[in-house]
């Protein structure tokens, strides 16, 4: 009997965990390889689930893709560690066992991180190196991205008739990480060819049974649910899981009451819980009908501040925009910082923007300041998040905390490693890149956490990304900043330009953009300040005119800094015609002189806008 038609008539009992096993006898790296080099213990592992009462075993190629093999140089044995596996499960197989290829998610809440056409590659030639060894089914397991399991379950059922398991894993119960609910993408699954759906991985048997009590029935898939043994703890060192196999075979029983056909387990999973599932619902005739609980989604509060002001991307598509970076103090001492956001806000700048601890230099922190001048002073604060310091829970609760505290302008940025910073010990944490963190504040804007649950809220946040010009090839650069858009970016901030020509340029590589872009100014202090950026800074680049005018002025600080603003005032001067948002960056919190070019912005586009109404009335 094939594996569909036994799944039409009894409840199916899949294996556990490979891994668990394999990591109880102290080996702690690549399971896929053993295949190779150890196959008489992944064997025995085959052979204790099959004992244990599992009716379907799965074969330990988990991560046998190239890209996973990849991170032990071992991408070049995808076919003989695939094709290893297959026999080793075949071999521990009886007479009625079924033996499927897994197929293991690779995109993780890094959407990025791996691109989909790298994704189809791999999982091609892991699938047809299985589908050659002849198994009796695919499992997909541990898909966290829906994109990602619907672009694979597409390929591999154009390759194949055989059953195709497909299971989601969830942060929450009942949700999948992008907010889809779990009854939707298991009939999304359905539609696309899945001959089974469920989940796996992340959860216990509690919240699976709870999500699953939401989903009906499937009308031509069945169901199926492989939960890990409980939530793992940490204990010396290592994950440890600690069900006991008695409180897994009451929750089989409550899987299969909701309707789940293959029942086996995930992390932490012994063949001691696959006997204790086997015990209670080997066999059963599948129910037919179930009542579903059906839960009103959660209403989501869509949150508008009164009088909010007009996002920075608002203003800068519309008409001019002068936004001033005021970095947060190195030292406790705040006066010149808050004097510096006065005399910007009386300037009359639409922002002050706050870095987040920029070159990996600690500051006080930069929403810390953002709230004082913004209640204080009634400025509207651009903060900077890095990625570089926060992991993923710190970076949504930060958010959240800049909610709260009415901040709505944030610039996303990968942050510089801390190894050029002044803790080059210390830990970069980069759980996401700046496209990821895109991508994840705007799920933020729609009141979805990043682990996929309802905030009750959404945020409204604008979101800016940076871009960089000052690079050999600009093309690269406004490829990166078209991702950025697709990603969700409502506008950019270049890095500052010191060349009229590579502002033209700019303008000319992006005026196919339409979100707005704020080109970056700063005013140079002195020759010292000049090299140091021209050579030690990543992404600054000085022109030698520039360098060489510095350097005519270099003995008189006064001077330095006039010619500082004259050159400040030239690049100001190209990029009115061509941007309508100007960035300008303080040095040293030297904040007179971001005032004064800020005069010097709001002087020339009137003097523009009084020649606009001229020239109409000598046209008229």
């Amino acid at each position: 009997m094939k594996l569909n038609e036994a799944l039409q008539h009894q409840t199916l009992i899949g294996d556990g965990a490979m891994g668990t096993l394999l990591y109880s006898y102290g080996i702690d790296h690549c399971f896929e390889e053993l295949n190779l080099s150890h196959p008489e213990e992944v064997l025995n592992v085959h052979k204790a689930y099959v004992q244990a009462g599992a009716d379907v075993i799965q074969t330990n190629t988990y991560g046998a893709n190239y890209v996973k093999l990849q991170r032990y140089g071992l991408e070049d044995q995808v076919k003989e560690i695939n094709s290893a596996a297959v026999k080793l499960a075949k071999q521990a197989a009886g007479p009625d066992t079924y033996v499927v290829g897994t197929l293991g998610g690779i995109r993780g809440i890094q959407k990025q991180a791996v691109s989909l056409d790298e994704i189809k590659r791999s999982f091609r030639e892991q699938l047809y190196c299985l589908l050659f060894e002849k198994v009796d089914g695919l499992l997909l397991e541990t898909y966290y991205d829906l994109e990602e399991l619907f672009t694979v379950i597409e390929i591999a059922r154009k390759e194949t008739d055989l059953p195709i398991i497909a299971q989601v894993s969830m942060h929450e119960p009942g949700v999948l990480q992008d907010g889809t609910s779990l009854t939707g993408a298991l009939k999304q699954l359905e539609d696309k060819g899945a001959s089974v759906v469920g989940v796996n991985c992340r959860l216990g048997p509690y919240h699976m049974i709870q999500a699953l009590e939401e989903v009906p029935l499937p009308e031509k898939a069945v169901l199926s649910a492989y939960p890990n043994a409980s939530l793992p703890g940490f204990q010396d060192g290592r994950l440890v899981y600690s069900t006991e196999p008695g409180y897994f075979q009451k929750s089989a029983q409550a899987l299969y009451e909701q309707g789940a056909r293959l029942i086996g387990g995930c992390c932490g999973t012994t063949p001691e819980h696959v006997e204790a599932i086997a015990q209670k619902v080997k066999g059963k005739k599948p129910i037919e009908k179930k009542d579903v609980s059906v839960k009103q989604p959660e209403a989501i509060e869509v949150a508008e501040r009164e009088n909010r002001p007009p996002h920075l991307h608002e203003l800068a598509s519309k008409g001019r925009s002068i936004i001033v970076e005021l970095d947060p103090p190195k030292r406790l001492n705040t006066d010149k910082f808050f004097e510096g956001a006065k005399a910007l806000q009386e300037a009359g700048v639409d922002s002050v923007t706050l870095a987040d601890n920029s070159l990996a230099s600690p500051r006080i922190s930069n929403s810390a300041m953002a709230s004082i001048i913004q209640s204080k002073y009634g400025i509207n604060p651009l903060v900077h998040i890095a990625c570089r310091d926060r992991n993923l829970v710190g970076l949504q609760s930060h958010l959240m905390g800049l909610h709260t505290l009415g901040i709505t302008e944030v610039l996303a940025v990968t942050g510089d490693p801390t190894k050029i910073g002044d803790f080059p010990g210390a830990t970069s944490v980069y759980d996401l890149s700046s496209f990821d963190l895109i991508h994840y504040i705007k799920q933020l804007n729609k009141g979805i956490s990043f682990s996929g649950k309802s905030l009750g809220q959404s945020t409204s946040f604008s979101v800016a990304a940076a871009f960089n010009p000052n690079v050999r090839n600009l093309n690269r650069a406004v490829k990166r900043l078209e991702r950025k858009l697709s990603y969700g970016a409502d506008y950019f901030i270049s890095q500052p330009v010191f060349n009229q020509q590579q502002i033209i340029e700019t303008y000319e590589a992006t005026k196919h953009i339409s979100a707005p872009i704020y080109i970056g100014i700063m005013p140079l202090t002195s020759l010292r300040n000049a090299e140091f950026l021209h050579n030690e800074v990543p992404g600054m680049s000085l022109s030698p005119d520039i360098l060489e005018r510095m350097e005519n002025v270099n003995n008189d600080r006064e001077k330095a800094q006039e010619e500082g603003i004259a050159i400040a005032k030239s690049l100001i001067d190209t990029a009115l015609d061509l941007f309508n948002g100007i960035y300008l960056i303080t040095p040293f919190l030297r904040y007179e002189m971001t005032v004064e070019l800020t005069h010097y912005i709001q002087e020339k586009t009137k003097e523009r806008e009084e020649r606009k109404v001229t020239d109409g009335i000598h046209i008229i």
